[in-house]
């Protein structure tokens, strides 16, 4: 399954399933190729399978936060480097300090809009690796 065009996938994590459909169609549309995931156990799977260029991560999941999620991304030598950016409802100074300290590149509110999800993704993914 290998797409063309905009490098590596980004990669949505967030138990609603309303929440990844959204992104998935916001991003998809936008041409960028996309990566889903339910929860934190499956998503870091996925980020070491598909090294995305880009994590959108729910703070609020079952079994392993958004908060553990990152800080287990970030101890990983190999993919250490790639951008998170926190999902929450609550736009709350004390999960931006938490998402800080586990290692997150920004915080977004939820719900986004497509302008938000996209200026994120156009401030923060890694540059796809051009081809030598």
């Amino acid at each position: 399954m290998g797409h063309v065009g905009v490098g590596p996938d980004i990669l949505v994590i967030d138990d609603s399933s309303t929440i990844r459909r959204s992104a998935e169609i916001f991003l998809s549309q936008a041409g960028y190729p996309v990566v889903l995931a339910g929860d934190g156990f499956e998503a870091l799977g996925k980020v070491f399978e598909h090294r995305p260029s880009l994590v959108f991560c729910d703070i609020l999941m079952p079994r392993l936060d958004g908060f553990q999620t990152c800080s287990l991304i970030r101890r990983s030598p190999e993919c250490g480097h790639t951008p998170v950016i926190l999902l929450s409802s609550r736009d709350g100074l004390f999960d931006h300090a938490r998402g800080m300290l586990a290692g997150a590149t920004a915080y977004l509110t939820k719900p986004f809009t497509k302008d938000s999800l996209l200026r994120a993704v156009r401030e923060h993914a890694l540059p796809a690796a051009t081809p030598a």
